[in-house]
């Protein structure tokens, strides 16, 4: 297939429960992420600079800032045909939402049949990774299996957090078995101690997808899952092969993150993953401009750190800190400040995610918290340092004693005040 036309569908409709509440008002692909970001700007920026530019993304849940993100900030022109295309779920086929990813797909053949594409490459929207899909697609087409699957190394103790990809022994480029979470799975040839998980990325033969999602359809036993239904079922037809993620090249890519690849479906591994990006040497590296991650551009002045009038610098260490936030007198270490974020006179914000529009008065103390959009902090109030408190306040506080903060909250001592304000 010397030039095969290729259509991108990136699913972004799932609810993202396990990461309430940063979830409870948008979608999970429109959360915010390392400051100036969107998750599904990194799905977005990996067709892009893999030269894919036919898209369509698939939304349900919540999807109007998702929605308005994609409109405003990926718009290309039509002079070459490239389009990235919001879909809602639109009752095709019967009065139901989508079912499953796999169903996803069914309610939307309409948009394979328009394309009429040669290849179809199912993406997640919710993943933090930079990833050529053109090596991806050229693998594909040179396996002459019908289905493929990006697998990424795991170590074998986390077996039971992923879609495990095990391959044949005689043809390691192919899936001999594609097991849910399974409690232990053998070690790959080359890395007994590491196996293949599911980066919940595909790419098709478009004719042999449509046959699958369609057959799917009409199984009562079936729960419409990509991951749980469809590729097994080309696995069982000798048709799955997989690609291996640690082969993927990116320029520019240095030894720490070049086969970097974060799952953020739960609150840690979200907060972990925006540690990743603040060390001297990240493990994921935003500053790659040979392979840029896009979003939109915002019409803010520079950050600003400045003495108070008591003569306090404004300081921050080890942290991101992007357009129009202001230090005045207070502290910032090991953390990622998003937009018109404000840290008053004397604040301490340590080891934290603050999105767009925070307000760290005077005194307070933020520490191990993510903080959503437009939180106040009052003046000498805290948040993150006394968990069991957040918690009586009716905050998120994870297992391992990470406090969430909902938007639009005002953090008050009282927990019968704890309400909104806008």
């Amino acid at each position: 297939m010397a030039d095969p036309k290729v259509l991108a569908i990136v699913l972004a409709g799932g609810e993202g429960k396990r990461l309430q509440p940063l979830t409870a008002d948008r979608a999970k692909p429109a959360v915010p992420f390392g400051g100036s970001y969107r998750l599904i700007d990194f799905v977005l920026s990996n067709l892009v600079n893999s030269g894919q530019r036919e898209i369509v993304v698939l939304t349900q849940y919540k999807s109007h800032s998702l929605d308005r993100h994609i409109s405003e900030t990926w718009r290309f022109s039509n002079l070459l045909g490239s389009y990235v295309a919001s879909v809602p779920a639109q009752q095709r086929v019967g009065k139901r939402w989508f079912q499953g990813s796999a169903d996803a797909i069914y309610q939307s053949l309409n948009l394979i049949f328009d394309a009429k594409p040669d290849i179809v490459a199912v993406l997640g929207a919710d993943h933090v990774y930079r990833m050529d899909f053109r090596q991806m697609i050229d693998a594909h087409i040179e396996s002459g299996l019908q289905a493929t699957v990006a697998g990424v190394r795991q170590p074998l103790d986390q077996s039971d957090q992923f879609g495990v990809i095990e391959t044949d022994p005689d043809n390691p480029a192919k899936i001999r078995e594609f097991v849910e979470k399974p409690a232990t799975t053998p070690g790959l040839a080359d890395s007994p101690g590491e196996f293949l998980a599911s980066m919940g990325n595909y790419v098709f033969d478009a004719k042999a997808l449509v046959e699958a999602v369609v057959a799917d359809s009409k199984d009562d036993a079936s729960r419409h899952d990509m991951g749980g239904d469809i590729i097994p079922a080309f696995t069982s037809a000798g048709e799955a092969g997989v690609y291996d993620f640690a082969y993927n090249v990116i320029p520019g890519a240095n030894d720490e993150d070049r086969a970097y690849w974060r799952d953020v479906g739960t609150l840690d591994a979200f907060y972990d993953a925006h540690q990743d990006l603040i060390a001297p040497v990240p493990a994921f590296d935003l500053y790659n401009q040979r392979w840029p991650i896009y979003t939109r551009q915002t019409v803010l002045p520079p950050a600003k750190f400045v003495h108070d009038v008591d003569h306090h610098p404004g300081r921050a260490v080890d942290s991101i800190v992007s357009p129009g936030v202001v230090v005045s007198g207070g502290y910032v270490e090991g953390s990622v400040v998003s937009h018109g974020t404000q840290v008053d006179s004397l604040a301490a914000v340590s080891s934290s995610v603050l999105m767009d529009g925070v307000r760290i008065q005077r005194g307070a103390r933020v520490h191990r918290a993510i903080l959503d959009k437009n939180v106040v902090v009052p003046a000498g109030e805290t948040v993150g340092i006394f968990p069991e408190l957040d918690a009586r306040r009716g905050f998120t506080v994870t297992e391992s004693g990470l406090t969430v903060v909902p938007k639009n909250v005002v953090v008050n001592d009282d927990p019968r005040d704890d309400l909104p304000r806008w």
